[in-house]
């Protein structure tokens, strides 16, 4: 990782960031000269991405997060705000995806997801909102899914989920980009090389999903967050409304 300039003096807050995607934006953002707040589960996967951070030149604090606890992601902004004065990009990336099909009845899984990728999104928006009104600017980036446009079979509560977030990121440009000065983007990444695939709770269903990809080249997380990138560092006058991104071996 370089660090680079175009983001230089901006804070960005990134939940999610011990693996996959939010790990991959964490070090993307520090990279563009941002100082990034990373939230995640697994304080000592976090410790890692932010040490590589730090000897890359780049700043980075962490903090054990559980987006689905109101109380956790306002400790992340409040963070944010203590050690750098600002926040002015806040990436919800947080998400789960155990896949089942709806007549087995998994009905603590549907509620998991519920609780991390909506609530989860929300408790992220509540929590950087006022700083970002009262400056009159910020961006919202939150990460969403193919699966936000169509459902799949196995897939219809997660793909509600991200739904649920397209239509929020939507309602939320449309409130406060051109009234208060805040932009908003949704990033729809298809099939992505992370460990969202080990949520998936039947170990044959998991093999199957994964072994489908054994001939294909899905996306990288890099490829995620170079949107991401893409997105926060046009000129203040650009909002980014959404990214698809698909991989070229993804027919559907």
């Amino acid at each position: 990782m370089t660090v680079g300039a175009a983001l230089d003096g901006q804070v960005a807050i990134v939940t999610g960031a011990s693996s996959g995607i939010g790990e991959a934006v964490g070090e993307a953002l520090a990279g563009a000269g941002a100082s990034v707040v990373l939230g995640a589960r697994r304080l000592e996967r976090l410790e890692t991405v932010a040490a590589r951070i730090r000897e890359a030149g780049g700043r980075a604090e962490v903090l054990a997060t559980n987006v689905s606890v109101r109380a956790d992601v306002e400790a992340l902004a409040a963070l944010a705000l203590e050690r750098f004065g600002r926040i002015d990009v806040l990436v919800n990336n947080a998400g789960i995806m155990p896949l089942s099909p709806v007549e087995e009845l998994r009905v603590d899984d549907w509620e998991r997801m519920v609780d991390v990728n909506v609530k989860g999104v929300l408790f992220g928006v509540a929590a950087v909102l006022p700083t970002m009104l009262a400056r009159g600017a910020g961006h919202i980036v939150n990460i969403g899914s193919v699966a936000g446009r169509r459902p799949f079979p196995g897939g219809s509560v997660y793909s509600a989920t991200k739904f649920a977030v397209r239509s929020l990121t939507w309602g939320l440009q449309l409130e406060l980009s051109a009234a208060r000065g805040i932009r908003v983007t949704d990033v729809q990444p298809g099939v992505v090389q992370t460990e969202l695939t080990d949520h998936i709770p039947d170990a044959d269903r998991r093999e199957a999903f994964e072994s489908n990809w054994d001939a294909r080249r899905p996306l990288r997380a890099e490829d995620v967050a170079r949107a991401v990138v893409f997105a926060v560092s046009s000129p203040d006058h650009v909002n980014v409304n959404e990214i698809l991104l698909r991989p070229t071996d993804q027919p559907t």
